[in-house]
């Protein structure tokens, strides 16, 4: 496989012992002086290209190829010596594996956002794999490998990942409402991802034989929705729903002694009596208030005489507020169980930019003069 012999010919061939070489430069340092007459051989797996004096000239396909150039034996060596004895006349021969690499992974880095027709603005995971393949070696060498002397596969898949999941985000909004809806369409979806950059690809002479989505997950407090949900088609008995979920809260409150425990277990000792009060009659049937309100919070039908949301624990009488987004706090609550804040952090005042006036934290033009904070 010598390319750089002083007097005798080259006899050319390239093996991959890794399985991930996609193109491969002989000779491996630099040009060479590849002589009239060398032989190359390719395999049925590879094409061969030829670039003499700078420039891509014959591309070989399986088989024993008689290589043409101007280097001819011992009389091109003693006419460079103006050059070093080193022939001006530079060559090469890049091989390119044609054959399909597979198992190459992609997926998203970060969660990525999407709009769920029934829970709004959530975040999401993908993962999967592609297999791709050189369909077009000179496009491919000029465009992605250049006069590097050998790329990977593991070289140009970070690259291929980041394209793979800006079109996954795009697709996905385009033909997905909902997450609910994802059972069943993994195929539809992989092969209409697999068509969108079919035509990506194809500019650096590579073709996505396959590719594949192995999973599309919301983050843990979806799923946890998403589970609940569930569970709610499945159980017919709402008011004993209730009384699980308060049983178990209570469980989780006596085994913390702390100071959060007394404030869990303090709220479900007002909660409950209402609870049970609401949900059983003298007679063990389920009674229902005859005057039902709004929960501020969850917005679900409730008794007015309820004290604490039985949906969703919102508490209704008002001890304290939350001074960032007004939530009805416990009098010992040093952060906002909804926006975060420490309790007691008041927002902060708006400021003008146009008349440098203060305006209310949430106002969205100045009170002062009208212009659009």
């Amino acid at each position: 496989m010598a390319v750089n012999n002083k007097v005798l010919l080259e006899n050319i061939e390239w093996f991959d012992e890794t399985g991930q070489e996609m193109v491969k430069r002989l000779p491996s340092q630099g040009s060479g002086e590849i002589k009239f007459g060398a032989q190359l051989t390719v395999r049925e797996s590879q094409a061969a290209i030829l670039f003499y004096q700078g420039k891509a000239c014959d591309a070989y396909g399986p088989g024993r190829h008689t290589l043409k150039t101007g280097n001819i034996p011992i009389i091109t060596k003693l006419l460079s010596a103006p050059w070093g004895m080193e022939s001006p006349l530079r060559t090469e021969v890049y091989f390119a594996n044609l054959k399909t690499f597979t198992n190459l992974k992609w997926g998203t880095r970060d969660p990525v956002a999407f709009k769920d027709s029934d829970l709004g603005l959530i975040r999401i995971r993908a993962h999967g794999i592609f297999n791709i393949r050189i369909i077009q070696p000179v496009l491919f060498i000029n465009t992605m490998v250049g006069t590097m002397g050998r790329i990977t596969s593991d070289q140009i898949s970070d690259y291929l990942k980041r394209v793979i999941v800006s079109r996954f985000n795009d697709y996905l909004g385009e033909k997905l409402d909902t997450i609910f809806n994802l059972p069943g369409t993994y195929d539809e979806l992989s092969q209409g991802l697999q068509a969108r950059l079919a035509e990506d690809l194809s500019h650096f002479g590579l073709d996505l034989s396959h590719l594949y989505i192995t999973s599309i997950t919301p983050p843990p407090e979806v799923q946890k929705s998403i589970d609940d949900q569930s569970r709610l088609n499945v159980i017919k008995d709402f008011d004993k729903l209730i009384q699980l979920k308060a049983a178990s809260a209570m469980e989780k409150a006596a085994e913390n002694p702390g100071a959060a425990g007394a404030g869990m277990g303090m709220g479900m000792g007002y909660m409950m009596p209402a609870m049970f009060a609401a949900s059983l009659n003298g007679n063990g049937n389920c009674a229902h208030s005859t005057q039902q309100i709004d929960c501020p919070d969850c917005h679900g039908q409730i008794p007015d005489s309820s004290r604490f949301c039985p949906l969703c624990g919102h508490q209704l009488v008002v001890l304290r507020q939350c001074a960032n987004c007004g939530k009805n706090l416990m009098p010992s609550a040093k952060f906002c169980s909804r926006c975060g804040h420490p309790a007691d952090e008041k927002p902060l005042a708006r400021m003008c930019s146009f008349c440098k006036q203060e305006n209310l934290p949430d106002s969205v033009f100045c009170n002062h003069c009208g212009e659009k904070l």
